[in-house]
């Protein structure tokens, strides 16, 4: 069965997309990847999307504007993937992300726009959306999602293993055996793009290479401020987002360690800090996790600062790229979607209660009818015991 994957994540920069084609043999699921590729937003609707997400206010009507565009340009990248290489037999949307409602340690809803009939209509093809939301009707966090991947790919692991993505929020799922759990740690690229984007640093809306992080100098009283943050003393299960992690936020930070916005704070060293903010908190989580080998994707795992931080503050633990399981670190979480919804089309639950805290596993998504008439696998008794990768 072949499934397109495709996400746009907490960067809002544009949308990644995979084409897996999934065969079961024997109890292990093989996927081999095809297609990859990231089709940016046009900068225009990406600056209306990020004016109008919280904490900004927004209209209902604005929401239904985004909805309709955004679902266009998740229709087109998926056009273009399926001319590129061949017909899908589903598509998954995860849409993008607006507001992930959490209270405390409870997720109460979650948010994603990108209208999926956009897809059926502009593809022909049978599209799985609204990923999340199941899970947290059974008490879940509706994140993070990719830890059915990270089951899957890391249980032989001896010692113990972390899969880490860096996106705009960092994400841990820690495997041991038949153990598993997962959890938002925090920030990862989103202060940092919020930063670069905000203050115009330069024409890319984040780091590129660590560049500007590399010319600054970590300023402790503004990272001690931005390490008194609860949600890094909450328990996993637990999941965050923008609607905390916001440009606001850094401002407010300054404020609290006494250095206003461009003021003895500058530009680089603001942005040293809260890359460093990055490390500090995923290796703290890591070292407490006790793995011996840490699988990182996303974005932030191409920022060499972020990275060679990581590698000198866990110098017990192997640090390696999620390339090396057959998963390009950025299209990973495009291959969890389209693993998630092969799951979905054989019936087949598309979480692990361990990995988002849920009740019990649960069978994730809408379905959205594609040219013709819905018809999906005959259903499988059980879930495959391991995934391996390919391209």
């Amino acid at each position: 069965m072949r499934v397109l994957g495709m996400i746009s994540g907490t960067s809002h920069d544009g949308i990644d997309v995979a084409v897996v084609d999934f065969e079961l043999t024997g109890g292990v699921l093989h996927g081999r990847v095809g297609h990859t590729a990231s089709t940016p937003y046009p900068e225009d609707l990406r600056a209306r999307l990020i004016a109008a997400l919280p904490p900004a206010p927004a209209t209902l009507a604005e929401v239904c504007v985004l909805d309709t565009l955004i679902g266009q340009c998740f229709a087109e990248a998926a056009a273009a993937a399926i001319a590129e290489d061949d017909p899908v037999d589903l598509i998954v949307s995860h849409g993008q992300t607006v507001f992930h409602w959490v209270e405390g340690a409870h997720a109460r809803g979650t948010l994603q726009i990108g209208q999926p009939a956009w897809i059926a209509e502009r593809t022909g093809t049978p599209v799985l959306s609204d990923v999340r939301i199941r899970d947290i009707t059974a008490g879940g966090h509706g994140a993070p999602l990719v830890s059915v991947l990270d089951g899957l790919l890391l249980g032989a692991y001896d010692g113990g293993a972390g899969a880490l993505n860096l996106g705009g929020i960092a994400n841990m799922t820690v495997v041991r055996g038949a153990e598993l759990y997962a959890y938002d740690i925090g920030p990862a690229n989103a202060l940092i793009d919020a930063v670069v984007t905000g203050r115009g640093l330069n024409g890319r809306g984040f780091d590129e290479d660590g560049r500007i992080a590399a010319s600054g100098q970590v300023r402790p009283r503004l990272l001690e401020a931005l390490l008194d943050e609860p949600y890094y003393r909450l328990a996993p299960p637990k999941s965050t987002g923008k609607e905390l992690f916001h440009p606001g936020y850094v401002e407010e930070a300054l404020a609290r360690s006494g250095g206003a916005a461009g003021g003895e704070v500058g530009d680089a060293d603001l942005v040293a800090t809260l890359t460093e903010l990055t490390v500090r908190t995923v290796a703290h989580d890591v070292r407490a996790a006790e793995v011996s080998t840490l699988v990182v994707s996303g974005g932030g795992c191409r920022n060499p600062v972020i990275m060679d931080g990581l590698r000198s503050a866990l110098p017990a633990v192997n640090v390696r790229p999620s390339d090396d399981l057959g998963a390009p670190a950025d299209d990973k979480e495009a291959i969890a979607f389209a693993l998630i919804g092969w799951l979905s089309a054989h019936g087949l639950p598309g979480t692990v209660p361990g990995g988002t805290g849920a009740r019990a596993a649960r069978v994730l998504g809408t379905l959205t009818p594609g040219a013709g008439p819905l018809v999906l696998p005959a259903p499988l008794a059980g879930s495959p015991r391991a995934l391996v990768l390919a391209r």
